[in-house]
């Protein structure tokens, strides 16, 4: 009767604020990919709602008694009108506030894995509507797969076609607040990116990304220069086709021309520094 769901890393390829509401919400334009790491959640049958957190990053949540995957449990369970009933187990792998998305991944496999074990039944559009209410990042995570994000991330469109390609993830041990990278902000806004059908290969798509930007690098490298530092050491990799930041930070990431070479280039990153590597989910065979 249990059920597992893997919520994998978002990384954002590049960010543009486009502009801001009334309400304060920035406006987004964005790729959205998923990387070769992530969280997992096991939901089982139970009388009442109960979530344990283990995993590497598994204490950074000990304080929390009402995250955001309980959050996601209860809106699913009131809009189904049932008792949220269930034993979760989140097994935390992905680092907290890291700007890939991890708990907006976590909330989207609790719908996803609760869908199934309760039999609501909401499927894909009924899920996304009740992940939009949640936070910007859940509807992209319930699809999982990669989307030119627009709005305040409810507006999802088609990728292009994706090449094959390494990705190497790499983030300073250093938790950053999205609100603070936003409030840090200054300038123009950006124009939502034009991007094509497909790309041919890894270099075609870096060199295409290169021209574009995420506009929260700056204000993030004013509150936590080692997202700079990290940035370097990316780029000075052997094959690296582009570094950058994911999100609002701290986390960085490099494009390489296969998941050997962004792996060679992990394991020659400081051993302080959180790493992973491998193939870019969600490309084209």
């Amino acid at each position: 009767m249990s059920r597992t769901e893997a919520a994998p890393a978002k990384v954002n390829l590049y960010l543009h604020v486009t502009g801001r509401r009334a309400d304060g919400y920035h406006l987004l334009d964005s790729l959205a990919v998923f990387g070769p790491i992530g969280d997992s959640l096991e939901v089982r049958p139970a009388d009442t709602l109960s979530l344990i957190v283990d995993g590497p990053f598994g204490d950074a949540l000990a304080a929390e008694h009402d995250n955001l995957v309980l959050r996601a449990a209860r809106a699913l369970a009131t809009a189904a009108g049932i008792e949220a009933r269930a034993a979760l187990r989140l097994t935390k792998r992905l680092p907290v506030a890291s700007g890939i998305g991890g708990g907006s991944a976590d909330a989207a496999a609790a719908l996803r894995a609760l869908d199934g074990l309760w039999a609501t039944q909401f499927g894909t559009e009924g899920l996304a509507a009740i992940s939009a209410r949640l936070g910007a990042d859940i509807p992209v995570c319930l699809a999982a797969r990669p989307a030119q994000m627009q709005g305040v991330g409810e507006v999802l469109l088609a990728a292009p076609l994706l090449p094959p390609c390494g990705l190497l993830l790499v983030n300073p041990g250093i938790a950053l607040a999205t609100p603070a990278v936003f409030k840090a902000r200054s300038g123009d806004f950006t124009p939502p990116a034009v991007l094509p059908g497909a790309w041919a290969d890894a270099a075609a798509m870096a060199a295409d990304l290169r021209g574009l930007r995420n506009d929260l690098e700056p204000p993030a490298i004013a509150l936590c220069p080692p997202v700079a530092e990290v940035l370097a050491a990316i780029a000075a990799q052997p094959r690296c086709l582009l570094a950058r930041m994911s999100g609002s930070g701290a986390t960085c990431f490099g494009l390489f021309p296969d998941a050997a070479a962004a792996e060679a280039a992990a394991a020659s990153l400081p051993a302080r520094w959180w790493c992973a590597a491998g193939g870019l989910a969600g490309t084209a065979r």
